[in-house]
């Protein structure tokens, strides 16, 4: 049996999408990890720079030149001097699963001081279901200790297929600027060993740098829209992502999971950088939400291909008076639904909901 575990979960049918605009010497840490999945690479900045990577990892690495090369002129949906362009290698992915991560993320270790397997938590997530309509009190019901609590009914215990898993940090968290700015030194320590289904109906901010998906499921909806170089704003790639997956997901019978794993977050990135690249988000989010959460797609809309055109027009319609950005923004919404159809033709990964665990 001792063989048997040398085969991690999944190692054939997941890629791992790692933006960057270094070397990736952060792998080093993870090689016990990550050594027998296939990488992808997305180099952000001068396409001339050469990246390194440690010995020994499968990867295939693609910078600015090889997604003008590969997109023509549909490249402009993809962001350029922003991590944003992490979902050009959700696009180039032939595999059912995906987990993308940040290069200053490290392993981080339990409270008993064993080393986090955050991807093979992240796998457990997906593999298992979700349950969105229904909260249960003792949280995943699928984890072993647990179950469904008293009074949870029995029609619903079958759960919904999960389609994206949501991992957490230690040490640096999550914040924006104005948070960042107010508490400089704060770090979390907090270990909550506790994985939730986010409720059908709830919004909430997807942070992209500890990520894992079902492409077969979402992929199509997992764009992290037009940031960063040219762009009015900054900071938001994952969030938009997020909002637009969730409805999509709630509309089409799906689940996202939030909580464990956690990674070591280890360095806070500028805040007043970030302020410059947050400022219109932070106040543009006070309407955008709102559409959000009050958006309904048309029964007819059975694809994420379908969701996501949908929701394109009803951004472009409903968020232009914002800014003209929006209307920017939505046309490239569809020139990615039309850039990830080119790449994954004949109704691959059409992202229908499952009939059956195709591989």
């Amino acid at each position: 049996m001792a063989g048997e575990r040398a085969a991690p979960l999944l190692k054939d049918e997941l890629d791992i999408v790692i933006p960057t605009i270094r070397n990736l010497d952060f792998l080093e840490m993870w090689r016990p990890f990550f050594e027998q999945y296939h990488l992808i690479i997305v180099q952000d900045g001068d396409p001339s720079k050469t990246i390194k990577v440690p010995e020994g990892f499968d990867y295939e690495l693609y910078n600015r030149n090889d997604i003008n090369r590969i997109l023509g002129p549909k490249a402009s949906c993809i962001s350029f001097k922003d991590s944003a362009c992490r979902c050009f290698g959700y696009m180039v992915s032939k595999k059912k699963y995906i987990y993308t991560i940040d290069d200053d993320c490290f392993v981080a270790k339990n409270p008993s001081g064993e080393d986090i397997n955050a991807l093979e938590q992240h796998i457990k997530n997906l593999l298992s279901p979700s349950t969105p309509h229904f909260f249960n009190t003792l949280y995943d019901p699928y984890r072993e200790g647990a179950d469904f609590v008293r009074g949870y009914p029995f029609s619903l215990r079958e759960g919904v297929p999960t389609a994206v898993s949501h991992g957490l940090w230690l040490n640096i968290p999550d914040y924006d600027a104005p948070t960042q700015l107010v508490k400089p030194r704060e770090r979390n320590t907090r270990y909550v060993d506790a994985v939730l289904t986010i409720p059908k109906g709830t919004i909430f901010p997807m942070c992209g740098m500890n990520l894992a998906f079902n492409r077969d499921l979402i992929g199509p909806a997992m764009y992290f829209g037009l940031m960063g170089d040219g762009q009015p704003i900054g900071r938001y790639d994952d969030m938009w992502a997020g909002w637009c997956t969730k409805v999509i997901c709630d509309h089409l019978n799906l689940g996202v999971k939030t909580g464990l794993p956690y990674i070591w977050h280890s360095k806070a990135s500028n805040p007043f950088v970030n302020l410059k690249k947050e400022y219109k988000g932070i106040y543009w989010q006070e309407e955008i939400i709102p559409f959000f959460q009050s958006v309904t797609l048309p029964k007819e809309c059975s694809t994420v291909q379908q969701c996501y055109i949908e929701l394109a027009k009803l951004v472009k319609a409903k968020l232009s008076s914002i800014d003209p950005y929006f209307t920017k923004l939505a046309d490239a919404m569809v020139t990615w639904i039309e850039a990830w159809d080119e790449l994954n033709p004949s109704g691959d990964n059409s992202a229908k909901l499952p009939n059956g665990d195709a591989k």
